[in-house]
């Protein structure tokens, strides 16, 4: 879908780097929730308190992808020297193929052979060998590795570790926190290089308390690629090229949220990854089908939202697709001057930082 035509710099703001969370809060749902109300104000909250801001019948949309550990590091084989490589996965093609992230990618070439481990972790087969496929821009390249499946699929579990977010890991090395830690409660389905980070905030006891109050949970699936958090580095919107993700709505999920907007309640996308796919699942009338596919909705101020009533979601990082995307749902001043009080109030930003609520408005607002 294309972006309506905005000037990238619109979207900037200045973020200090303290206010970069390093870990998540604990317990988890104590982590603080910002109500953005659109002609309505601000509310300092916290992620306990979402179930006093819906009401009975509203239905909750998670995203229930689990991440994998993607992130590989290794050395080149077979030539003169051996240079250590680190290579982040960002899709699966097939069965024993990935497009992945590579550093230094100037050291390879294809035809190269990878043979991924590091000190400590063995893989239950030795090692992971990988042939360079290809090589594209930015450092991408595409990998066909030895193993295939779910052989394949045990061997970067054994190998990898979590894929933190460059603004997290560039500040401290991952470790065995990060692997409950960089998980939702949600997750079942691998497939995922990041997570869907409004999903983090949810502990049983909040999913307790929301039923109760009559709000219903529905689960859909978008494996979340590493180009979503990424800044727009064009000038302008149109300039941008999204990279496609896979996702899929059962028919079950769609009849349930279409009967329930029907009966008056709402749907709150619990993150911009359940948003963009609901919203690639929807047609001009607002009635939700059935999806199995990938998707590259970039949503910039000016879309028309058809499903979403709704959205929770983190903090995110200026220029971003997702900045973009609440400025369009809430409105571009709106979430500025949103973001312009977390920032005063200490509130924790990215990937393991704090929450907002975000209530429709319009793209000027």
């Amino acid at each position: 879908m294309t972006a309506y035509s905005m000037r990238t710099d619109l979207f900037d703001f200045e973020l200090p780097s303290e206010s970069i969370a390093l870990r998540p809060a604990s317990p988890r749902d104590s982590a603080r929730m910002l109500v953005v109300q659109p002609g309505a104000g601000l509310h300092d909250q916290r992620v306990s308190d979402l179930p006093k801001w819906l009401r009975p019948g509203d239905q909750l949309v998670v995203n229930d992808t689990r991440v994998i550990a993607a992130q590989l590091r290794g050395r080149r084989i077979g030539r003169d020297a051996e240079p250590r490589i680190e290579a982040t996965l960002i899709k699966r093609l097939d069965g024993s193929r990935w497009n992945a992230l590579v550093k230094p990618a100037r050291k390879l070439i294809a035809g190269d052979i990878v043979r991924f481990g590091n000190e400590g972790r063995v893989c239950f087969l030795g090692h992971l060998d990988a042939q360079v496929e290809s090589k594209g821009e930015e450092g991408e390249v595409t990998f066909a590795f030895s193993f295939h499946g779910p052989t394949l699929d045990q061997a970067i579990a054994d190998l990898g570790s979590p894929p933190l977010p460059p603004y997290i890991a560039s500040k401290r090395e991952p470790d065995d926190r990060d692997v409950a830690d960089y998980q939702t409660m949600f997750a079942v389905h691998e497939g995922a290089v990041a997570a869907p980070t409004a999903g983090l905030h949810f502990t049983p006891a909040v999913e307790a308390v929301l039923r109760e109050r009559g709000v219903g949970l529905h689960r859909l699936t978008l494996h979340v690629g590493a180009g979503t958090f990424l800044p727009v580095k064009t000038e302008d919107t149109v300039g941008h090229r999204m990279h496609s993700e896979w996702g899929t709505i059962s028919a079950e999920t769609a009849d349930a949220l279409n009967a329930a907007r029907a009966s008056g309640g709402r749907i709150v996308a619990v993150g911009t990854t359940s948003l963009r796919l609901l919203e690639s699942a929807t047609a001009d009338d607002g009635r939700i089908a059935p999806f199995t596919g990938e998707t590259a909705i970039f949503i910039t101020p000016g879309y028309r939202f058809r499903a979403v009533d709704i959205l929770m979601t983190n903090f995110h990082l200026p220029r971003s697709t997702l900045f973009m995307l609440v400025s369009a749902f809430s409105g571009l001043e709106t979430m500025k001057q949103a973001y312009a009080h977390a920032i005063a109030a200490g509130y924790r930003f990215y990937s393991y930082g704090d929450a907002c609520l975000l209530f429709p408005g319009t793209s000027d607002a």
